[in-house]
């Protein structure tokens, strides 16, 4: 690379990683009342961006797979804004907001292939906690490049309707058991973005990840369940791919995803070993029909805000009391911030109690 896209670099990634930030600032605080006061708070952090790409230069043939991954992220952060902008603007409808923040996962995706060669967005995938982790950094960017590491999607398109989306860290290797984290996207979603929604963690802690994406227009939360045999399907062949530890393999979900983690985790013959629901729906008829000998001491870790506008807290409570009645041992973690969004900063805090769970078990 020349000096003169190494200055480019320089000038460009730092406001656009910024916006990126911004823009997981706004979905992990997004709640209905508050879309005017959240782009208050954050700015326009889209306007050094748009100043930054406007003095970039003309870049060799060579690179342009590395210039047409920067703009094609930095394409979709603006778009992200101007469209958040658009909704507030038209009275905050939450449809125009949530097809606005679809920006964010499209944006990462066209950057995470960098990653390997560029030092700060290497640090951008990572914990916060970790990024000062100089021999991390390093040992990911020096991994041997592998057909069965990095970013892969099963299934005719990215995203495809029962395909998966998945993640195993660039320095895997076949020396020790690795948990297993399959995430369950809301309503609506797909792996293929909430896959994003887990990669920082799974690449700093050590995690193989997999995120489908349901088969029919969300979960099945009612009558004939193709779901559940997927999930198992998908857990097969990840232990057939990677080492996966038999005591540390999770189901979560957000939204539609987390009831799901509920519905099909509770199952007699699950291969699940942990559940971790999120801002999800609960009937207590979930703990009185589930089998006792699958619930007697079954780690679940549930999480939920008590400003969630669609599944009032008042229903992780309930599944809270209901599930340690039936001798589940459940962990229950209540934010007073947040609303029906994934409280990314919990990441961390569920690998250790997933840890912490398979210690004790």
């Amino acid at each position: 690379m020349e000096d003169r896209q190494a200055l480019d670099l320089g000038r460009l990634l730092p406001p656009l990683l910024g916006a990126l930030e911004a823009l997981g600032f706004i979905a992990r605080h997004l709640h209905p009342p508050d879309l005017d006061v959240l782009l208050s708070a954050v700015g326009e952090p889209d306007a050094p961006l748009r100043a930054a790409r406007a003095g970039l230069s003309d870049w060799p043939a060579e690179l342009a797979e590395v210039r047409r991954a920067l703009d094609t992220a930095a394409d979709h952060a603006v778009a992200a804004f101007e469209a958040l902008r658009d909704a507030r603007d038209d009275g905050g409808d939450m449809g125009q907001v949530y097809r606005a923040m679809r920006g964010l996962p499209r944006a990462q995706e066209a950057l995470y292939p960098l990653a390997a060669g560029l030092a700060p967005i290497s640090r951008f995938f990572l914990d916060p906690a970790v990024r000062g982790h100089a021999d991390l950094v390093e040992r990911l960017a020096q991994a041997p490049v592998r057909d069965d590491t990095g970013v892969m999607h099963l299934g005719q398109e990215p995203g495809a309707r029962g395909g998966v989306s998945l993640y195993a860290p660039e320095d895997y290797a076949d020396d020790r058991d690795w948990p297993l984290v399959v995430a369950l996207h809301g309503g609506a979603g797909s792996g293929r973005s909430f896959l994003w929604t887990w990669l920082r963690d799974a690449r700093s802690h050590g995690v193989i990840l997999a995120a489908p994406t349901a088969i029919g227009d969300t979960w099945a939360l009612t009558g004939p369940d193709p779901d559940t045999p997927n999930l198992a399907r998908i857990v097969e062949a990840a232990r057939a791919r990677w080492r996966i530890d038999p005591a540390r393999i999770l189901l979560t979900g957000m939204s539609d995803g987390g009831t799901f983690a509920y519905v099909s985790g509770l199952e007699p013959g699950s291969p699940f070993t942990h559940l971790a629901p999120v801002s999800a729906a609960f009937h207590p008829m979930l703990a009185a029909m589930a089998d006792g000998d699958r619930l007697r001491g079954l780690p679940i870790h549930i999480a939920h805000g008590a400003l969630d506008w669609m599944f009032p807290v008042a229903m992780a409570r309930e599944a809270r009391d209901a599930l340690a009645a039936a001798g589940a041992a459940v962990t229950y973690r209540e934010l007073d911030d947040l609303s029906h969004t994934y409280p990314r900063e919990l990441n961390p805090e569920i690998l250790a109690w997933l840890g912490r769970a398979r210690e004790a078990s």
